[in-house]
């Protein structure tokens, strides 16, 4: 199990590797990248800033908590910080379990409780040369 914000490209590939195991029968990947258009303005790249220290403390906090809820003892988080340009990926969350279901649930559970509990802020920056703070809340999806 490892949190980390980095400022350098997530390597996928080394993350899958750490939630390998022999007793796992499932891992469960969630890449988020920066997309092109949001709210119908043409979006340029991201810069992800935040407050480090409770960044790390409430992601390993949040990572905790899907272990002991949905037994998975592989977990790794990756957050980008910095400037990101389209197609770039932001954040990868890997977790391995034997079966498929709990491999899943707390993959998930990691990214929708990320994305409402660590402060992690995204400010993007549009081909218009306008910048805007956007919430990571706002546009949530089931």
């Amino acid at each position: 199990m490892r949190t980390a914000l980095v400022r350098k490209p997530i390597d996928l590939t080394a993350l899958l590797a750490e939630v390998s195991d022999a007793s796992n029968g499932a891992t469960s990947i969630f890449i988020g990248t920066v997309r092109c258009l949001n709210d119908g303005k043409k979006v340029l790249g991201i810069e992800y800033s935040a407050y480090e220290p409770m960044a790390e403390k409430e992601i390993a906090e949040i990572i905790a908590e899907a272990s002991g809820m949905f037994g998975v003892q592989h977990i790794v988080v990756e957050h980008r910080l910095g400037e990101l340009a389209v197609g770039d990926a932001s954040i990868a969350i890997v977790t391995g379990h034997p079966r498929r279901a709990a491999a899943i649930d707390a993959m998930r559970y990691c990214v929708e409780e990320l994305k409402t509990r660590a402060p992690i802020w995204k400010r993007e920056h549009y081909a218009d040369g306008s910048r805007d703070w956007v919430s990571a809340v706002t546009s949530r999806e089931a």
